[in-house]
């Protein structure tokens, strides 16, 4: 039988007694050190092993605690959020509740959003300014909030001039069944809203502007 590493290995793996039968040769071995300075027996190498492994679990324990903390931290914004909008009295009530949270909870430099199918006598709120038939159409097909780099068809106008150059961005569908608008978030952070991340939290927001902006605006006035 021709012996090579792999068949050696199988056969100390299938008798684990030569060991205790060759006691010397556990202390004889040296093994090279996993940084490669200098040569360690192989109990010192399993005990260094041991230790880069616990470092890593120790690591990741630390990254999940940090996860943990950070969504209790979200979800409890997002349940203060909830009760603001209950406590909203009308429309506009709702919209300034809305960026309030948005900035001083969420963190978000720029947001804006754009309403449509209301009466023309709210047109005095930039919220209510009319968007392109693209756009609506954009809107309506999206099945959670969409993040990318750029903003899609030019949404990045709706923001104030004088804010941050924003560098990510978040358009989330307002639809309750319908789609009656949009709530743009932006930052000038390009990993903030990066296209491959999740989007659970994003689109409860959306879930609950939609909610309170529908309960205050009448069945009447809502348009495709």
């Amino acid at each position: 039988m021709t012996l090579n590493a792999d068949t050696i290995a199988l056969w100390l793996k299938g008798h684990p007694e030569f060991f205790e039968t060759h006691p010397a040769l556990l202390a004889d071995l040296q093994l090279p050190h996993p940084h490669g300075t200098h040569a360690v027996s192989l109990g010192e190498r399993q005990v260094l092993l041991l230790r880069e492994k616990n470092r890593l679990l120790d690591q990741r324990l630390h990254e999940l605690v940090d996860h943990a903390e950070t969504n209790e931290r979200i979800s409890g914004n997002v349940q203060a959020l909830a009760l603001a909008l209950l406590r909203a009295g009308d429309v506009d009530a709702v919209l300034d509740t809305l960026a309030r949270h948005l900035r001083d909870h969420f963190a978000v430099p720029a947001s804006a959003l754009r309403l449509w199918g209301l009466p023309q006598d709210r047109a005095g709120r930039p919220e209510f300014t009319p968007v392109p038939e693209a756009l609506r159409d954009f809107v309506h097909a999206l099945e959670s909030p969409h993040c990318s780099l750029d903003a899609e068809h030019d949404c990045d106008l709706w923001l104030p001039p004088e804010g941050p150059a924003c560098q990510s961005f978040a358009l989330l569908p307002l639809r309750d069944p319908d789609t009656f608008g949009a709530l743009l978030l932006a930052s000038p952070d390009p990993d903030r809203f990066d296209p491959h991340q999740g989007t659970l939290y994003l689109a409860r927001i959306g879930t609950l502007a939609s909610a309170a902006l529908r309960a205050r605006m009448p069945v009447t006035d809502h348009v495709r």
